[in-house]
């Protein structure tokens, strides 16, 4: 066991063109939030006070930068010429829709960016990413490749990092990231059980799946992922999400669970057999001499469409120096009578999470991802920590920079038709510019 470890959580830093175009089928926030008027300003200066706190706290936090929107090269791919103005203009009159898709945001949820593996648990003893490749949507479908690079300039030391490319981008290998992953440990430095959570099976044909929402996680994809990180077979373990509640809203694992340690918060109707999973997980754990310690939500106390609406599991579950764990979830939680009042209990009944933070995310909130979807969990001991790249380590002269930055560049206003404004692709990458500077990353966006 290496006693250094610190998980640091690897925030989105919200794009200038933060905008609600319900463009993701299944995410039942984003498809009733669709045209509506959104504020990037806003959204930016949210996530960032989030990480803020977050840092000040002694939780070890980092970014992800945005990434260049429109891409010019999925409008021209799909038949726009000329000028980047004159595509734009094309593309709003003839395709309104594909021009919203190349200029989404939705990088900023960097659950959905890769699945990690730490040192601990890989089989050449470092740090394992496998990029997401999004098939399931266009609008993320072409965030790998911005991904890859963002990951290879900040985890950029071979002998600690390795960074692998997406998966085939077809349907058999549809790959959402650590949304639908988690891992079970006794500390963020031991060997952990490693926990893929996936809603179909494309070589299966008698498998169960959804029938009114898509299944985007395919068991093949994350099987690949584990042997891709070198994981241990007996430290593995493949749970099929509950068709049922993906059908509900439930598009990715984390709005239905999440773990942390040894705990596993979830709802009673997360996985499709309850019992099988948590006999699965106490067998990998035993490897590992850790016991599992699960918080179930009985359905009685919290809905499935209460669990949607508040993101009571699209939440981050953090150790404390006490052994106590603190739960981060969006201020919805607190508007819901019933989660409310269950996080009451929850917080006051002696169990292991005794803590609950509280942060506006309403930009992100309504657009389909709460604080879980914005962070990518990645264990680091001392000399991979010090490896990776310094410039995206929150501290408050980080947030000053960030926070001015915001301030100067965002718009406070992103209506449908402010798409078709050809100077706002022009603010866009001379923002993002002067954030690579910022951040010293000047390969970042070339």
């Amino acid at each position: 066991m290496t006693n250094d470890v610190r998980e640091f959580n690897f925030d989105g830093l919200v794009g200038p063109s933060h905008n609600y175009a319900g463009l993701s089928f299944g995410n039942v926030a984003s498809f009733n939030n669709v045209k509506s008027v959104s504020n990037p300003r806003q959204a930016a200066l949210q996530g960032l006070a989030k990480m803020r706190a977050l840092s000040e706290r002694g939780f070890a936090q980092a970014l992800l930068p945005p990434q260049r929107r429109p891409d010019f090269a999925l409008l021209r791919n799909l038949g726009f010429s000329g000028s980047d103005a004159e595509v734009v203009g094309k593309a709003f009159r003839e395709a309104p829709t594909i021009l919203a898709c190349a200029y989404s945001a939705s990088p900023m949820w960097t659950a959905n960016a890769a699945t990690v593996s730490p040192s601990a648990d890989t089989a050449d003893g470092r740090v394992h990413f496998t990029v997401a490749n999004l098939n399931s949507k266009l609008h993320r479908s072409f965030e790998h490749r911005q991904t890859e690079r963002a990951l290879r300039a900040i985890f950029k030391n071979d002998k600690h990092f390795d960074v692998h490319a997406a998966l085939p981008s077809t349907p058999a290998f549809g790959d959402e990231g650590a949304a639908n992953h988690g891992r079970l440990c006794a500390s963020h430095g031991a060997r952990g059980v490693e926990m893929f959570v996936y809603g179909r099976v494309e070589f299966d044909a008698a498998a169960v799946a959804p029938t009114r929402y898509p299944a985007r996680q395919t068991l093949e994809a994350s099987q690949t992922v584990a042997r891709l990180h070198g994981l241990e077979a007996a430290r593995t373990v493949y749970l099929q999400q509950n068709p049922a509640v993906i059908d509900h809203g439930v598009f990715h694992n984390d709005v239905i669970s999440v773990a942390n340690g040894n705990v596993l918060f979830y709802h009673q109707h997360a996985f499709l057999d309850e019992a099988a999973a948590l006999n699965a997980l106490r067998t990998a754990m035993a490897a590992t001499d850790t016991e599992l310690v699960p918080v179930r939500v009985d359905a009685d106390k919290v809905s499935v469409a209460d669990a949607v609406s508040s993101y009571l599991f699209n939440s981050q579950l953090l150790s404390k120096p006490d052994g106590k764990m603190a739960l981060v979830v969006p201020q919805e939680c607190q508007e819901n009578a019933s989660v409310a009042r269950y996080l009451q209990e929850l917080t006051a009944s002696g169990g292991p999470i005794d803590e609950l933070l509280s942060f506006d995310l309403r930009q992100s909130m309504r657009n389909g991802g709460g604080p879980a979807c914005l962070r990518l969990r990645v264990a680091l001991n001392g000399d991979e920590a010090a490896a990776l790249h310094q410039g995206v380590v929150m501290n408050d002269a980080l947030y000053g920079k960030l926070s001015h930055w915001v301030e100067q560049h965002y718009r406070d206003r992103m209506a449908p038709e402010d798409l078709a404004d050809p100077s706002l692709a022009v603010e866009i990458n001379t923002a993002l510019d002067e954030l690579s500077r910022l951040l010293d990353l000047p390969q970042l966006y070339s």
